[in-house]
């Protein structure tokens, strides 16, 4: 049966390559290069989210619906880094400090099981606490300083900041101002916060018959979240101004790494207050994280409005003048050349080049993280036999933690990738999900590898199907041109999804259950 499965994707795949071709040969072959590279872009930012989805679903069977929630977050925090760096340096030391309440986990376990109460009332205390907690939020958060745009004011929104980003000016803002609590009060009120909120979540939570243990390593997280948050408010004037007056190039580096830990952070804290007691329950899952990705979009809204508006590109990829477009990769590196002639042909390095090499990187990086490491092997055999797993002394709860917080991590990488070519709406993420969901059902929705090849075979089909609403498909025996309609896109990679399911119900690369 196996054989003839893998025979039957073989020959699906085939089949595609040669429908590819044939398409192909209506093109001249620089359109034809050009279209090929920009199914390659597409399919390799759609795989950042499809891949985070797979593993989440393929190692802890859970539908993360709020993926394109995660997705568009990661690009919203890349842009606050790289366009409002002193919004980023505001906003740190409260979110590290919200952060260190959670760090102690190991110790409201431990008092939650020195309480002297019955199960019920334990519950009691608990809810309690989170209201207090949400109460305590509601009051100190709002009046935490934070130099921010304004929504309601043309030249101060986020449109103004990023059409004057991109022009290489940095318009001028006010610092923030203390309302009405004295900042380094609100801060540690942030740490009060979180700390009645993860106290009553272990009371709802608590389980008898569990170790726990005060060992003074698992103090470290604590003690650095705090320590990094008051440095960064004691230096937070000069801190800014370091960062808006870097190159640009360095300052889109640092904006990935901060949108990708502060989602990988988002994620984890997700699995672990909300998705880890509903494991055993699968709809409420479902509905859990629609909720939130729904949640999500609000907040974008709230925070960052409804226009549209773009990432700038850094300056390396920004060159123009006489030197270029590129004729060279030396070219790229000489001039900083935002394009590079190829068969005669323009080809936007940043979009056709460096994104499809990052989704090979980070396919080939992770691939590598679950066949060729210790956690790569704790990871497989927890998801086999989480009790087996446990009885070695090994944190399975943990471990999977980590697997949720990656799949959100890579979602984040591929949206602060992509908001400098598509930009940034709040219908991103959905948007992005709907690819992804179909390149998981066509490639495979529990397999890693299937993730990569459903995602480049919607990119591919999405690009060709554009190039022909342009250049029109001659239809043979007539005189007619027919250009497909932008309507006509999405429907073509569900019909490809269509028949793949068809005749594989479990995708190209999908495993028989």
């Amino acid at each position: 049966m196996k054989k003839k499965l893998n025979l039957t994707g073989i020959l699906l795949i085939a089949a595609f390559v040669v429908f590819l071709v044939l398409a192909g040969r209506g093109m001249p072959p620089r359109d034809l290069l050009i279209t090929t590279l920009r199914g390659f872009s597409v399919g390799s930012v759609t795989f950042l989210v499809a891949a985070g989805f797979s593993l989440i679903f393929g190692l802890l069977d859970v539908l993360n619906l709020a993926q394109g929630t995660l997705y568009m977050i990661g690009a919203y925090v890349g842009w606050t880094v790289f366009v409002r760096p002193d919004t980023f340096v505001d906003v740190t030391p409260i979110i590290l400090f919200l952060m260190a309440g959670f760090a102690l986990n190991f110790l409201w376990d431990y008092l939650a099981d020195k309480i002297k109460l019955d199960p019920q009332k334990k519950k009691i205390l608990g809810w309690s606490m989170v209201v207090v907690a949400v109460a305590l939020a509601a009051f100190i958060l709002p009046r935490y300083p934070i130099a921010m745009w304004q929504l309601n004011n043309y030249a101060q929104s986020p449109i103004s900041f990023s059409y004057m980003a991109d022009q290489g000016i940095r318009l001028p803002v006010a610092p923030a101002q203390a309302k009405g609590i004295p900042p380094m009060l609100a801060l540690y009120g942030g740490l009060a916060i979180s700390a009645l909120l993860a106290f009553g979540l272990a009371l709802i939570r608590y389980k008898e018959n569990r170790q726990h243990s005060l060992h003074w390593k698992k103090w470290q997280v604590f003690v650095i979240l705090l320590l990094l948050g008051t440095l960064i408010m004691a230096f937070n004037t000069p801190l800014s101004n370091w960062l808006m007056d870097m190159n640009t190039n360095w300052l889109f580096i640092i904006a990935i790494v901060v949108s990708v830990l502060s989602v990988v952070g988002l994620g984890a804290l997700m699995e672990k207050t909300m998705i880890q007691p509903l494991y055993s329950r699968p709809v409420y899952q479902l509905m859990l994280t629609l909720g939130l990705g729904t949640i999500g979009m609000q907040l974008v809204k709230a925070i960052w409005g409804m226009p549209e508006f773009v990432l700038p590109k850094p300056e390396f990829f920004r060159g123009a003048g006489a030197a270029c477009p590129a004729t060279s990769i030396k070219d790229i590196f000489t001039h900083n050349c935002s394009t590079i002639m190829i068969l005669g042909g323009r080809v936007r390095v940043y979009d056709e080049i460096v994104l499809p090499i990052i989704g090979i990187t980070v396919l080939i990086l992770v691939w590598l993280l679950l066949k060729k490491t210790r956690i790569g092997m704790i990871i497989r055999a927890g998801v086999q036999d989480s009790n087996m797993v446990e009885a070695l002394g090994i944190n399975v709860r943990r471990v999977f933690t980590f697997v949720f917080a990656l799949g959100a991590g890579l979602a984040a990488l591929g949206g602060v990738l992509s908001a400098p070519s598509n930009g940034l709406s709040v219908a991103m993420g959905e948007k992005l999900l709907l690819n992804a969901l179909i390149a998981l059902a066509i490639g495979g929705l529990t397999s890693y590898p299937g993730a990569a090849l459903g995602s480049l075979m919607v990119g591919l089909i999405q690009q060709f199907m554009i190039k022909y609403g342009q250049i029109g498909i001659p239809i043979p025996f007539t005189d007619i041109i027919f250009k497909p309609t932008p309507a006509i896109i999405p429907a073509s990679t569900m019909l490809l999804m269509v028949i793949v399911l068809l005749i594989l119900p479990n995708g190209l690369l999908g495993r028989q259950d």
